[in-house]
């Protein structure tokens, strides 16, 4: 069943016990702008509430999960809820960064606090906010080739969702926080930060098996063992690493490089900054083909 009138950006279907959340701006790989984030909620919302199903599934249509948050043309997208008179307000922004109504990151974050199990399902790029939604399901199969990263880490943001430290140990945490550097899926499941990775195509086949094999368990059963397992990490501070990520990030958007940052892209074009950003570390879209997920590798809703 297909129910999808309401949203511009994703696409909502249930089938069986298994609800799925697509993110659907396959031409912009799946980039995030408004109302995307309030949209992923509603979606996770309306399957919370009905009856019927037990798992949540989320994706990516076309040749990626999800690479980030959208900056080009400047992130004007946002600027109702960032600037006072076109020029940037703290003020607004950190608002908008910590208000549970208001802020992407918590939006995106109704994945964590759905008392149902949710299912990321990671191919392409899943870079920057768009890692940090991932991270936020609870469990995460990916494509071999997938590439998961933070490139927001060299320049113009800061960690939101907070999970790639809690997915990882310190040690890894402090490299990937400080270098940027992406993981394929299968690098991403070796040293932990998410659970399996697998050919691209045996993808969709593995997660549907896991959905199934997750909504064969009675459903409080699941939901008891999700809550005991998050207030495990609530208590270690994820609330309090989610209010400081976003106010970093909006600071680390509005510092003097980062202007210049954003002022190159909107007359340069993105390319011309992600070039800059990465051609020295020679990642990402800078790096050969073969460390770059293969294009042809589509999810078709």
């Amino acid at each position: 069943m297909t129910e999808n009138a309401q949203f511009e950006t994703v696409l909502y279907e249930v089938a069986g016990k298994i609800a799925t959340i697509t993110l659907n701006r396959p031409e912009q790989l799946n980039t995030i702008v408004p109302p995307m984030p309030a949209e992923v909620q509603a979606a996770v919302h309306r399957a919370v509430r009905d009856p019927a199903v037990s798992v949540i599934v989320v994706r990516g249509a076309g040749r990626s999960f999800c690479a980030g948050y959208n900056f080009a043309g400047g992130f004007h997208h946002w600027d109702d809820q960032l600037t006072s008179d076109g020029r940037w307000d703290p003020g607004k922004d950190f608002m908008f960064a910590t208000a549970d109504a208001l802020s992407p990151t918590q939006q995106l974050m109704s994945v964590w606090r759905s008392p149902k199990p949710v299912i990321a399902t990671v191919h392409g790029w899943c870079v920057g906010g768009g890692s940090d939604f991932a991270l936020s399901a609870d469990l995460v199969v990916a494509s071999d080739d997938a590439v998961i990263g933070t490139p927001y880490s060299r320049m113009w943001g800061c960690y939101l969702s907070g999970m790639w430290l809690y997915r990882l140990g310190l040690t890894k945490a402090k490299e990937y926080a400080l270098t940027g550097k992406p993981l394929s899926g299968k690098e991403a499941a070796e040293v932990g930060l998410i659970n399996q990775s697998v050919p691209f195509a045996e993808l969709e086949s593995t997660v549907a098996e896991l959905a199934q094999r997750l909504a064969s368990i009675p459903l409080s059963q699941l939901a008891a063992m999700k809550l005991v397992v998050n207030h495990a990490y609530e208590n270690m501070g994820l609330a309090s690493t989610q209010t400081l990520g976003p106010i970093l990030d909006g600071l680390m958007r509005n510092t003097p490089d980062a202007r210049r940052f954003i002022q190159l892209a909107e007359e340069d074009g993105v390319r011309a900054v992600i070039t800059e950003r990465d051609g020295p570390f020679g990642d990402y879209s800078q790096a050969p083909p073969e460390l770059r997920p293969n294009p042809e590798h589509v999810i078709t809703p």
